[in-house]
């Protein structure tokens, strides 16, 4: 088992590269044109993407990954 500081070492570069595209991707949905007639600002999946954005944020909880899953199922 690798200790956190191995992990970290591993990873920061792809989960960097992530970050950098969440980011860049609500970056182009806040500058697009709203396209129609229906606003987008309600939708329930860009709501699930910011509840995502504030799990991750948690520090004291360990199941991240299970919660974001159960998070984007009810989505569905």
């Amino acid at each position: 088992m690798q200790t956190s500081q191995q992990v970290l070492e591993n990873e920061f570069l792809e989960v960097r590269c992530m970050l950098v595209e969440i980011a860049a991707t609500l970056d182009r949905y806040d500058r697009a044109p709203s396209g129609g007639t229906e606003s987008t600002s309600g939708d329930p999946r860009l709501e699930k993407i910011h509840q995502a954005l504030v799990m991750l944020t948690h520090r004291d909880v360990n199941d991240r990954s299970e919660r974001l899953l159960n998070l984007f199922t009810e989505l569905a």
